[in-house]
């Protein structure tokens, strides 16, 4: 199975003969282009136009994030996939209101059914959290009701932010406090995880969504316009509490991220360098995991599961079959 590679320090990615390798100061390392699917960038890398044609060749995405660990963006390859009738489809339920809203709804309940799941897990457990269910359970009701994308994304907005106000019960630990949620810049300890996590599943979905027949640049929760890409972001909504929170809550758990993983820059507060490659092991740990998945009745994979997530996506355009969200049952 190919695999993501992350680099950290910096130095020069390099194309030679039929191999790619990274070169820095402490010598150079051949990358494996058969086992390597994507290629995540955090450190300064310099590259040419000579490496980027091989890995559009062989069908590999780059993404780069700078010093603060934001998002840049990413070399998005010639999609080999690509499919005229598909994106006409894409399109057309765009377009039509109804169409998008119906896809829209459901990558809301979706994320509100999976937010709901991760609180009675830890509800289970002996956590306090049956107020912050209420709530959202509360303002879940009003997402059929919804005209519009503004009118959905504001209730699911204030959904998040009461799941987010119980991360405070679900970890107890004073150092990762959430006080609320700030991004550019993260404030604190715990804000700065859910952001980092939060752009890691965002290409993780991108990598999947390149090996589908869909467009990435057509989405329905979050507007189609001059932004990139959309539909990660969409389809971000279902898998950010099943996947990168549950890996948040792992890593503070289990103190293999504490609080001296972070410093301040003018840029807020950043992950040192050890705890970012802690997080990206245990979020490849998480997307690797299988569990019973009920309709299939065998394993998957998390990251086999965002693949069936999309194909499920492919046929509801086409009219095959009506579309569903994923919601976990553990």
């Amino acid at each position: 199975m190919k695999k993501a590679l992350y680099i950290f320090s910096s130095g020069e990615l390099k194309r030679k003969d039929n191999t790619i390798y990274f070169e820095n100061e402490e010598g150079v390392k051949y990358i494996p282009v058969e086992n390597t699917s994507e290629i995540y960038i955090f450190g300064e890398v310099n590259l040419n136009k000579r490496f980027l044609e091989f890995l559009t060749q062989n069908e590999i995405l780059l993404h780069f994030f700078n010093h603060y660990d934001y998002y840049v963006g990413s070399f998005y390859p010639r999609e080999f996939m690509n499919s005229g009738y598909m994106i006409l489809k894409q399109a057309e339920h765009y377009i039509e209101n109804d169409k998008r809203m119906y896809l829209a709804k459901e990558f809301v309940q979706g994320a509100y059914k999976n937010i709901c799941q991760v609180l009675r897990y830890y509800s289970n457990r002996g956590k306090n959290l049956q107020e912050y269910e209420q709530q959202i359970e509360k303002l879940a009701e009003k997402i059929n009701d919804c005209r519009d994308t503004s009118e959905l994304m504001a209730i699911e907005g204030n959904i998040r932010e009461t799941y987010y106000q119980a991360f405070d019960e679900i970890i107890e630990n004073p150092d990762f406090k959430f006080q609320k949620r700030t991004k550019r810049p993260p404030k604190n300890n715990l804000n700065a995880l859910i952001s980092f996590g939060n752009s890691i599943i965002y290409t993780v979905i991108l990598g999947e969504i390149y090996r589908t027949h869909l467009d990435p640049r057509i989405g329905y929760l979050h507007a189609t316009n001059f932004r990139r890409f959309t539909l990660n972001l969409d389809l971000s909504e279902i898998f950010k509490p099943i996947i990168v929170d549950r890996v948040i809550f792992t890593l503070i758990g289990r103190n293999m991220i504490k609080d001296e993983d972070f410093e301040s820059s003018t840029e807020g507060l950043i992950l040192k360098e050890n705890a970012k490659k802690q997080f990206i092991q245990e979020m490849e740990n998480k997307l690797q995991t299988t569990f019973n998945h009920k309709t299939l009745g065998k394993n998957v994979s998390y990251r086999r599961l965002i693949r069936l997530e999309l194909y499920k996506l492919e046929k509801h355009l086409i009219g095959e079959e009506n579309y569903k969200a994923f919601t976990a049952k553990w």
